[in-house]
């Protein structure tokens, strides 16, 4: 993030995502402030908190896309969770704590990636060396004799002529044996309230390395022998106490949750029916945006800095509706735009990600050459704006509709041909979708 300044984050943003500047803007300005709290003081670091934001808009108008996109420019840890699919405590659903839960096995697996592959090299020699003790072991003899000694120095002369080898990929197919881990004895679980199984609470942790490991012998080539044990050598190198405390320091600064369907918990006024549950979730989630400490099987986790970023279409209610104590956590509140044709004549050819280009690479995998033009570009984003317009508003999602049924004919058929140049035009786009888009009831079911 040093070489990031907001409008170098709303550049990168810009290869992803159309429009949506004031929205951009804010997250840009939220990411670039977690930089400049990691300069502060220790003192005044504790005192700044992120300035949570509610992006408001419809579906498909790029509320998730701008929150995934900014998670990997910062290279935090980042999870989307539906908040609809939480209920107030001992209600039937999930305990809003595994937000944070999920947020840390997330980041503990992000790390020990990161980790195998600085430690792949390293691995890789220790792998060598053991598949060399077992293509070729040394005679353990009495080294003291003076025989023994001549024997051994041959050996080590003839076993370093032999790594060459093996180096050179003499051997890759010669058959060993090996002891692997035996992974088939099945697992033991524990079945007990609702989100005990998210504190990871099964046999094998509890008891953590007092169950011995079961070892057997394996037959297989010194190429997948190798591929084995440099996966059981990684696990070894890896710190796992380093690994917690590096996933801890990353989701407590830089931990990124993206709170979608946040109006769904939002009821309006009536308090009758599941309106009175809403407001519970609320009540739950407040704690955890809030800033407090969550209990994980890695350790207690706090909250208190990490960015919060909800979205909702808000179409029956308000983010006034929400409990006040929550909306005093969300300070920042975006409208989003919805898209209009030009929109989608842009999201369909600019983004680094554009469905044409998506679409293009796909049939080019098989010789398939496939070319839009002018008039048919413009023809997909009328048709996807008239569609939404008339149906319901799901935003660029309906140019994934529109181009799965224009080119359906293509990808079933087009896999025997050798090669070939496809032109899209504005009268082959017509052809296929007009018929459909006028028929409300068609383009309801099909688009």
């Amino acid at each position: 993030m040093d070489n990031f300044t907001p409008k170098q984050i709303v550049m990168e943003l810009n290869r992803y995502i159309v429009g949506q500047e004031p929205a951009k803007k804010s997250v840009a300005i939220a990411l670039r402030n977690r930089w400049r709290r990691k300069k502060l003081s220790d003192k005044m670091r504790e005192e700044v908190v992120p300035n949570n934001i509610i992006l408001i808009g419809s579906t498909g108008v790029g509320k998730t896309e701008i929150a995934r996109r900014l998670a990997n420019l910062s290279k935090a840890p980042f999870i989307k969770v539906e908040a609809s699919k939480f209920t107030e405590v001992g209600y039937v659903g999930r305990d809003v704590e595994s937000i944070i839960r999920d947020l840390m096995d997330l980041a503990v697996s992000t790390i020990q990636k990161e980790m195998e592959e600085n430690l792949l090299d390293e691995a890789e020699n220790l792998a060598n060396k053991r598949l060399l003790d077992i293509l070729f072991p040394i005679n353990g003899a009495d080294e003291n004799s003076e025989d023994e000694v001549h024997l051994v120095d041959r050996q080590k002369r003839t076993r370093e002529k032999l790594r060459k080898k093996m180096l050179e990929g003499k051997f890759e197919k010669k058959n060993v044996e090996i002891d692997v881990l035996d992974e088939g004895s099945p697992m033991m679980q524990i079945f007990g309230p609702v989100g005990m199984e998210e504190m990871g609470m099964n046999i094998q942790e509890i008891f953590g390395s007092s169950i011995p490991k079961k070892r057997k012998k394996r037959r297989t080539t010194v190429s997948e022998a190798r591929r084995i044990i440099i996966a059981e050598e990684v696990t070894k190198l890896i710190d796992n106490e380093e690994v917690i405390r590096e996933a801890r320091t990353r989701v407590e600064n830089s931990g990124i949750v993206f709170l979608d369907e946040i109006d769904k918990v939002v009821g309006g006024k009536n308090g009758t029916g599941p309106d009175v549950s809403r407001e519970g979730v609320q009540r739950d989630i407040l704690p955890i945006v809030e800033g407090s400490n969550v209990n994980t099987k890695y350790g207690v986790v706090r909250t208190d800095h990490i960015l919060f970023v909800a979205a909702g279409a808000f179409h029956v209610s308000k983010p006034s509706d929400m409990i006040p104590e929550l909306q005093g956590r969300f300070p920042i509140r975006v409208e989003m735009d919805n898209l209009n044709a030009d929109d989608f004549v842009k999201i369909l050819t600019h983004p680094e990600n554009a469905l044409i280009k998506q679409y293009t690479a796909l049939l080019d995998t098989e010789g398939v050459k496939l070319k839009f033009t002018k008039g048919a570009i413009n023809a997909i984003a009328s048709i996807a704006t008239k569609v939404n317009e008339t149906t319901e508003n799901i935003g660029a999602r309906r140019l994934h509709t529109i181009m799965t049924t224009l080119l359906e004919d293509i990808l079933f058929e087009k896999s025997e041909v050798k090669s070939e140049t496809i032109s899209i035009t504005k009268e082959m786009v017509m052809e296929k979708l007009e018929e459909i888009v006028e028929d409300q009831d068609l383009s309801r079911y099909i688009l």
